[in-house]
Formats: structure tokens, sequence, C-alpha cells
């Protein structure tokens, strides 16, 4: 087994942002991780952008950071859980935690994070909760680049340049319903958390309004206004969180579908294209690396 390389006193904020930029082979992901926090919290500028790797099944702890972040895999999925619930976030899309929500992050494959720490602040329109969104092109790009350019950057240099469209596109990027929030209600958080624990395509609404002892019309309305989505998509959802992390160990479709009661690999497969807008095995395949990357 390789042993993890420590890291040993720093004696400037230059050399902190040397190693976390260049950190040397074999560093220890969690030493590095409580470096990144510390730095950050006393490292001046709107935007700062980061590059970070991490091995399958990594769980980065409950943490949180006086900036917000827009946590980016560039390759590989995530997981984050909050108070709120829970998110999911394949390559193609980003989480927005804002700035002091305790958060945890589990990887399913090896992933490559690209993550912007942004000040409370900066720019009008930024999200007040955690939102799963979409990333086009032009903030791929931006990202991706952004993790390469110098931390202590001008105001009239090019990576300034960059990092003021950087926060320009933030709140513009679309909202995707890949979020499994959580009712405050406790009779309906009861019933989410029996269904996160035997996670089935073939549970009925009216037995969840039963339970309730609420009509199917009175349960999916109240439904809705604890989570914000309806019955339906959340159960998909969830469907989905207990699908990923089997899909990325290498589970075959087939059984994971019928696992989750699904009548048929292909209507399974159907539901995961809708939600997440390609075939399972897509999201464990490599992404495609940007020039510089």
């Amino acid at each position: 087994m390789m042993q993890k390389a420590s890291i040993g006193a720093l004696d400037t904020d230059r050399d902190a942002a040397e190693l976390l930029r260049h950190p040397p082979p074999g560093t220890d992901v969690g030493a590095l991780h409580r470096l990144r926090i510390e730095w950050l919290e006393r490292t001046p500028g709107q935007v700062i952008a980061m590059a970070s790797d991490y091995p399958s099944g990594y769980l980065v702890p409950a943490h949180q950071h006086g900036r917000s972040q827009l946590l980016y895999p560039l390759s590989g999925v995530v997981t984050v859980a909050t108070s709120e619930g829970r998110w999911m976030v394949p390559p193609e899309h980003a989480l927005w935690i804002p700035a002091r929500v305790p958060h945890s992050v589990e990887m399913l494959g090896d992933v490559k994070m690209r993550s912007l720490y942004v000040i409370a602040d900066a720019i009008a329109g930024l999200p007040e909760r955690c939102r799963v969104v979409g990333v086009t092109g032009l903030m791929r790009s931006l990202i991706v680049e952004g993790a390469t350019l110098p931390f202590d950057y001008t105001p009239e240099s090019r990576a300034a340049l960059v990092m003021a469209l950087i926060l320009q596109e933030i709140p513009r990027l679309p909202i995707k319903p890949l979020g499994l929030p959580f009712p405050n209600d406790p009779r309906f958080a009861e019933l989410c958390r029996r269904f996160v624990a035997a996670p089935s395509a073939r549970a009925r609404i009216d037995d969840w309004a039963d339970a309730l002892a609420m009509s199917r019309r009175t349960f999916t309305r109240a439904f809705r206004q604890e989570t914000g989505v309806s019955l339906s998509t959340w159960r998909q959802q969830c469907c989905l969180f207990a699908a990923l992390p089997r899909l990325a160990h290498g589970e075959p479709v087939t059984t994971v579908a019928f696992d989750l009661g699904y009548d048929s690999v292909a209507a399974f497969t159907t539901m995961f294209k809708r939600m997440l807008g390609a075939p399972p095995r897509f999201y464990f395949s490599e992404a495609p690396e940007a020039a510089g990357d």
C-alpha cells in the first residue's frame, strides 16, 4: 500500500497556495482538504478556482467554509449531504453550496473536482440555498481555465477578467432536479426515510397517502409543499441515488434495475436517461479533458 505523504510546516500563504495548486504525488487527500479550508478563510479575492482529485469511495467529512462553493465534478459522480437533504452531482452538472452550510461529500468513482469559492455578496442573484445546476460549455471552459490561473492576480489582469465573467455566469446556470430534499414535517420525513432504506419503483402514492390518513390529492399537494417536488420525481431521484453507487462499482444494470423494482431494464434506462440526459454507463466513462487540464 502506498504511504501517504504528510504536509509539513508551511512558512507563508504563498507556500500553501503552491502546495494546493501542485500537490506532490501521494499527498494525504484529507490533509490537503483541511489546508484548503484554512487557506480559503484568510485569502482575498471575490472568486477562487481550485482543482482537487479524489479516489473512488472517498468521503469528505462534514465541514463548512466562509465562502459559497460551486462544486463541479469534471469526471466521476459525487453525492453531497446537508441538513436539508442530499444532492447528486454527475458530470456536466455542479452543486451550489451557500457559505456556512455544513456538508459532506462522497465520491462515486474516481473524481476530478473543480470548485469555485465565492464571497457571499460578490454579485447579486447568487442562490441562497443548495441547488444542482447544469454547466454550460462556456462555464465549463471558464472553470477549467480558472483552476490553472494564479491566485494572486491583479485587477487589470486576464485572470481577473476570467473570474469576473465566472461571477456573471453563475446566476445564469440552469437549475436541475437532482436533489433529494427532506420534508420538515416528521410524518412525511419518516415515510421518506423508510423509502431511502428500501427504494422501489413499485411504491404507490395511494399507500403513502393511506399511511398518513390523507386523500391522494391532499397528500400530493402537501408533499410538494414540504419538498418542492412531486412525490413521483422525489422517488425517481431516490432510486437514482440508490443506483449510482452500485453502478459505479460495476454492478450490472440488469441487477440494479430489478432490485429497485423496475419491470424491465428498458424502463430503468428510460427513467435514468430522462433524469440525467444519458444512459447509465455514460456517467462512469471518462469525461473529455479540456485543453491545459
